[in-house]
């Protein structure tokens, strides 16, 4: 799979002869554009975790006309602008959804913010999109939203408890400070990833695990990209 990073949560993915783009709010690399121009017949397809401004954006109706589909959070249906995408177009999930069209086999999750996540296999492998899914545990809280954060995470995270995916997108969020690897270090050692792409941290340098972040004797690829347009391939040979 070779990845692209738009901005913040939104990423650009060549999965064989599909194109699977999430979150897409901004991309100053033009990226998306550029790949749709070249798509030929290749599928296109874009995701949208939930109506926040920073994942999803009317303008992505632009490619109305290459797009294979549209899969978007119910959210966005009531609380954003979907005109500008062709309405044929458009499938609506829920969470604990399942949809599939013979390309792409697309399961939804929960988020601990708005929303869903996405788990979407193709031939060319499996793919985790955790959208606003984090353990949101904002230092300088009160005991109590924060003690309601980490049920919620570990409430979700236990329905992820296996779940596998060869490249996983997952928050690391700089403001969140000393609990910014919090979320994903838990997600780490419940689902069962290959790869790990971090998300939503724009302004905040290039995150390094910790040196206890990984599970005794097990370690995977990680990337923090932090300028759109960055690429990087990954390969997943047969286990």
């Amino acid at each position: 799979m070779n990845v692209t990073y738009l901005l913040n949560s939104g990423f650009l993915i060549r999965a064989g002869h599909l194109l699977l783009v999430f979150d897409d709010f901004r991309d100053p690399s033009d990226a998306v554009s550029a790949a749709a121009a070249k798509a030929g017949s290749d599928k296109i397809y874009f995701f949208a975790s939930h109506w926040h401004y920073d994942h999803y954006d009317p303008s992505i109706g632009a490619f109305g006309r290459e797009a294979a589909r549209y899969i978007l959070s119910d959210d966005i249906r009531v609380r954003a602008d979907t005109s500008p995408l062709p309405p044929e177009k458009i499938t609506y999930v829920k969470t604990y959804d399942h949809w599939q069209d013979g390309q792409i086999d697309v399961v939804t999750y929960s988020s601990t913010d708005e929303g869903t996540s996405f788990q979407v296999t193709t031939e060319a492998g499996t793919i985790f999109h955790a959208g606003d899914f984090n353990w949101w545990d904002w230092t300088g809280d009160t005991h109590e939203n924060r003690q309601l954060a980490a049920n919620g995470f570990h409430k979700q995270l236990k329905r992820m408890a296996g779940m596998q995916a060869d490249l996983a997108f997952f928050p690391v969020d700089g403001r969140l400070g000393s609990s910014m690897e919090k979320g994903v270090r838990e997600f780490v050692r419940t689902a069962e990833i290959r790869s790990l792409v971090t998300m939503h941290s724009v302004g905040y340098p290039a995150w390094q695990p910790s040196m206890d972040f990984f599970p005794p004797g097990r370690s995977i690829p990680v990337w923090s990209p932090r300028s759109p347009g960055e690429e990087k391939v990954f390969s997943f040979p047969a286990e």
